[in-house]
């Protein structure tokens, strides 16, 4: 919320309604992070790390079945980091779209 606010401190209200549209739109929630990754486990493992962005990461755990679990049980510790650095970087990438209009 800090981040958010800094971010968004010299917006007028046409600019903040533009970056909310388009900041909802991209952000992951830590639950479904969560979701994904237990998914993991049963199904295809890395789906959590090509739903925040990291292509790479998801292939080598597609690969490795989640790194022979361990990887996928990592994830399932830090998934709330996984998910806030994401939007962390959606909010910087939001602010960099919304100035440059």
């Amino acid at each position: 919320m800090a981040v958010l606010q800094e971010v968004t401190k010299g917006y007028d209200e046409k600019q903040l309604l533009s970056f909310a549209t388009v900041y909802r739109s991209r952000r992951r929630d830590p639950q479904m992070i969560l979701l994904t990754t237990v998914l993991g486990f049963i199904v295809i493992a890395g789906v959590q790390r090509f739903m925040i962005g990291q292509i790479g990461m998801g292939l080598l755990y597609l690969f490795t079945f989640g790194l022979c679990f361990i990887g996928t049980i990592i994830d399932l510790i830090n998934y709330q980091d996984l998910a806030f650095e994401y939007n962390r970087r959606m909010i910087m990438e939001t602010a960099a779209i919304i100035g440059s209009k």
